[in-house]
């Protein structure tokens, strides 16, 4: 009983629509509208973080919620998220190996040298934080040329189809476990089940895959600062194109309609024995997304281990605690939530005001 309806309510909601589409266009008669390109490029990172948090692989429709939202990401998420809920599933890929992605970005903190070598690729991670004073009046020649320049100069060397993964090199040596194929489980499809805890591990990697990047970020740092025992070594990390295999309609052999960039993080946590040898082996942490976003992924990637241990142990902070951190993730959950509370409330605020009149009164009389 706590939502009324408010009277002329449909006009207001119309006006508030108008108010906002005249924010959006209020350049003026010299202002451009931004074109998908543009977003999708030029605001590389918030188009990938949207493409993730909204858990659909469609770079065009991200752009578009973008410029509707006007930047705001959970908006954005949002409206991208209700799309796909409205689109018929026709088909269900395989399990792919990302051994297969198509590099931009592939670098290891556990190793100096690497099988492949380090690729550091397209990063803010070794830049100063400064502004650059230069892009405030940027001219559209001065833009154009920066990949003709870059083009002309780079030295052209022959790039691997794919690269090894790094963890390979440990299992070869018996420092983590050898990976069971038979007992796979089936992937939780967090789409048309819902979490009844416990909860399998895919399901929780699938329910941060989509998580909104501030949540995961927030909890796994409290892991880090102590409020749990995770303190990982990235042993790799990578960002690129991962091809996406289908079955042929006619002949149902594997193949590739296209590509989905993505990032990946493997770390490296404490070891532990091995189940099945009583030999210590290391431990790991999984993190996977839509588009390139590392801080998600590597922020996954602790709290996928976080919670391994609180499933296998018992959780002893809340970072281990997969109901705790799998029903807090989701931005657009906890958005709907938050902004629920500007929805009319009168009915139950009136009986706050009434109980607390009552109270005032009867102590009002007990001191006289």
């Amino acid at each position: 009983m706590g939502y009324v309806a408010i009277k002329g309510g449909g006009r207001a909601i119309d006006g508030a629509a108008d108010a906002l589409e005249l924010l959006r266009t209020r350049q003026g008669e010299s202002g451009q509208p931004l074109d998908l390109e543009t977003i999708e490029k030029q605001l590389y990172f918030l188009h990938s973080r949207i493409l993730s948090e909204g858990g659909l692989y469609h770079p065009k429709l991200a752009a578009l919620a973008i410029k509707q939202s006007l930047g705001d990401t959970l908006e954005a998420s949002f409206a991208l998220r209700a799309y796909r809920s409205t689109k018929p599933r026709l088909l269900e890929t395989p399990v792919h190996d990302t051994t297969h992605m198509r590099l931009i970005r592939r670098i290891s903190a556990s190793f100096k040298d690497i099988p492949g070598g380090q690729m550091l690729g397209p990063t803010t991670d070794y830049a100063l934080r400064l502004l650059r004073m230069e892009l405030l009046n940027e001219s559209q020649e001065q833009f154009q040329s920066v990949a003709k320049t870059l083009f002309t100069n780079l030295p052209i060397q022959a790039v691997p189809d794919s690269f090894p993964k790094v963890l390979d090199s440990l299992r070869a040596e018996g420092l983590l476990p050898k990976v069971n194929q038979a007992a796979r489980e089936q992937p939780f499809d967090i789409t048309r089940e819902p979490l009844i805890f416990p909860v399998p591990r895919s399901a929780a990697l699938a329910t941060m895959a989509r998580g909104e990047t501030g949540s995961l970020l927030a909890i796994a740092y409290t892991n880090m600062r102590g409020y749990g025992d995770v303190h990982p070594t990235v042993a790799e990390l990578r960002v690129g194109y991962l091809p996406v295999l289908l079955p042929h309609p006619i002949t149902g052999e594997l193949t590739e309609v296209g590509e989905v960039l993505m990032t990946e993080c493997e770390v490296v946590a404490m070891y532990q024995d091995d189940d099945n040898k009583g030999l210590p082996t290391f431990t790991l942490g999984y993190g996977a997304c839509f588009g390139h976003n590392e801080v998600k992924a590597i922020s996954m990637a602790i709290l996928d281990r976080a919670l391994q241990k609180g499933m296998k142990d018992g959780a002893e902070n809340p970072s281990e605690d997969p109901e705790f951190v799998l029903l807090h993730v989701d931005g657009i959950d906890s958005m709907g939530f938050a902004s629920h509370y500007k929805m009319p409330h009168y009915v139950t605020f009136q009986s706050d005001m009434d109980r607390l009149r009552t109270t005032q009164q009867k102590q009002e009389a007990s001191h006289e």
